[in-house]
């Protein structure tokens, strides 16, 4: 494709403009732990929303989702939907209380106050393979192809700029310098969608098509789909959502760097809203591009398409830098999250030779505390922790790379698709672990345990005896499996005494605000207000495109 000087000039500025935000914002820093790794408890509830939004939308949303949407239609709506209605719900209401208030960096450091070190390793292993093997390594392969149908630039030299130009300012500004980066790319990939998006329903004939096609939109198809059965909200749905939304350091590490609580659960009903959106401006073109392009060879290459046949000179630039925005802040969220798991969940203990590193009392939601986060001061091993973080994110980018150069053969569905379905592998134990044990003060560190073990084997043992079983089938039966083993466990295994447990048991004093802030954040700044104003409109449309 012929780009003329004014597309690379936008494109240009775009790059020059992320890496002095980047850089900017790492200089800000006091280059202790808690400011590395979680931008020092200063994000407001607008940069927490977006800034999670703009590291989950990625080149596996502008570009994978997007060929899930041509290959299947406005069912590839539901993975951004199902998450306002499971995970985030599970997030606001369930977890974010417990993760504030005991003051953790990371997610593992709840599986640690409840069950103890080895459940926390088990998990910490999990995600750390997830985010290695699926999450950056995917995200940065359909950049590349999306970036050699634009430009002609090969998929890997594309896959090695992107890596390389993000983990430059990602290592030396730690989150501080990621969340900044993200809200222009947020920005920057908002404008870029919508700019496609209004092309593309030009194209096709207006808006009117698009209210004719929607007469045949469906978000819930028949239990025999091959991709979406309804019956994954029975088991996969859930899974899934929960591990991404609610148990997951590359969404939840945002909130936990906000300035208080009320900031944070505020950030994550924000995200509900740009959640709602993203797919209208993100899948629509998907859903109509069937009707310019009926003959693709792959779904995955409708977006650089679409932007070849439709856009003209300045706006490919503006939405070329939309796709790098969306690929360098979802791979800049993942390497800093594997970095803070690698270093605050293995490093620091063994760096200390004595186990788990020192922890904040617990605090106990419903009794006025707000959180047990103190102000930063730098000691050596700060120094030594980050230092060592930021190795760990160089070697992520390696890995991502590698695992970028494997994804060259896979082409049999959309990317987004085999995305969802390495999900399955890891998520049903994990999932299991968090629910039962903020739910079920019975649960045992034995049964959470045999969940965390038990996962990959029953699905590698399930996909190998039925590989025609639905991918979200297949995870909910292991979801299911892992609940059941772990109740049965830790009936035949010794409970901890209720006092070991305070702070860490989900109770309906959970759902307030700490009492400090539940005077000053009244009226229209109540989160719950606004959160069943979305979730009212979300239902709306699940029962309207039912």
């Amino acid at each position: 494709m012929h780009l003329t000087h004014l597309d690379l000039s936008i494109f240009a500025i775009y790059l020059l403009a992320v890496l002095s935000i980047g850089f900017f914002a790492s200089r800000r820093g006091s280059n202790t732990k808690r400011d590395y790794f979680l931008a020092g408890d200063k994000l407001p509830w607008w940069m927490i929303g977006g800034s999670i939004v703009a590291a989950n939308i990625s080149s596996h949303h502008l570009v994978g989702a997007m060929g899930t949407a041509y290959y299947r239609g406005a069912v590839a709506m539901i993975a951004e939907w199902g998450a306002i209605l499971v995970g985030f719900n599970a997030l606001l209401w369930i977890f974010l209380p417990f993760y504030l208030r005991n003051g953790f960096y990371t997610v593992p450091e709840f599986l640690l106050r409840r069950f103890g070190p080895a459940a926390r390793t088990v998990y910490a292993v999990l995600i750390l393979l997830t985010y290695l093997l699926v999450e950056i390594g995917a995200v940065l392969y359909l950049g590349g192809l999306a970036l050699q149908s634009l430009i002609g630039l090969p998929v890997m030299w594309s896959v090695i700029v992107l890596a390389l130009v993000t983990g430059i300012y990602t290592i030396a500004g730690g989150l501080r310098a990621v969340v900044w980066t993200e809200m222009l790319q947020l920005c920057v990939l908002l404008l870029g969608g919508i700019a496609l998006s209004i092309a593309t329903i030009h194209a096709v004939g207006g808006f009117q098509a698009v209210v004719e096609s929607s007469k045949s939109w469906h978000l819930i198809l028949p239990a025999s789909d091959p991709d979406f059965p309804w019956t994954q909200y029975l088991g996969g749905t859930l899974c899934i959502s929960t591990f991404y939304c609610a148990a997951n350091q590359f969404i939840v590490q945002r909130a936990l760097a906000g300035k208080d609580e009320w900031h944070a659960r505020m950030g994550i009903v924000f995200t509900d809203y740009l959640k709602y959106l993203m797919p209208l401006i993100i899948m629509v073109p998907g859903i109509m591009a069937p009707k310019l392009l009926p003959n693709l060879s792959r779904a995955d290459l409708v977006f650089p398409t679409l932007v070849q046949q439709l856009l003209p000179s300045g706006l490919v630039g503006l939405v070329m830098a939309g796709l790098i925005a969306a690929v360098m802040g979802h791979t800049s969220g993942a390497i800093n999250s594997v970095s803070t798991i690698a270093t605050m969940d293995f490093y620091v203990p063994w760096m200390k030779g004595k186990g788990p590193s020192p922890q904040p009392s617990p605090g106990i939601p419903g009794e006025g505390v707000s959180d047990q986060r103190l102000a930063p001061q730098r000691t050596n091993s700060d120094a030594r922790a980050v230092r060592f973080g930021r190795w760990f994110g160089v070697c992520a980018i390696f890995v991502g790379i590698v695992c970028a150069e494997l994804l060259t053969n896979y082409a049999k569905k959309p990317i987004f698709l085999y995305l969802l379905n390495a999900y399955g592998y890891f998520t049903p134990g994990i999932a299991t672990m968090f629910l039962l044990g903020i739910l079920w003060k019975r649960t045992t560190s034995e049964g959470a345990l045999a969940a965390g073990l038990l996962t990959i084997p029953l699905s590698l043992a399930l996909q190998w005896e039925f590989p025609k079983l639905a991918f979200q089938n297949r995870t909910g039966i292991v979801f299911w499996s892992c609940i059941i083993v772990c109740i049965i466990v830790s009936l035949c295994t010794s409970a901890r005494s209720d006092e070991e447990l305070k702070g860490l048991i989900w109770t309906r004093e959970s759902l307030k605000l700490p009492a400090d802030q539940r005077e000053k954040y009244r009226g229209l700044r109540r989160p719950g207000l606004w959160w069943a104003i979305i979730t009212v409109i979300v239902v709306f449309f699940y029962i309207y495109f039912r």
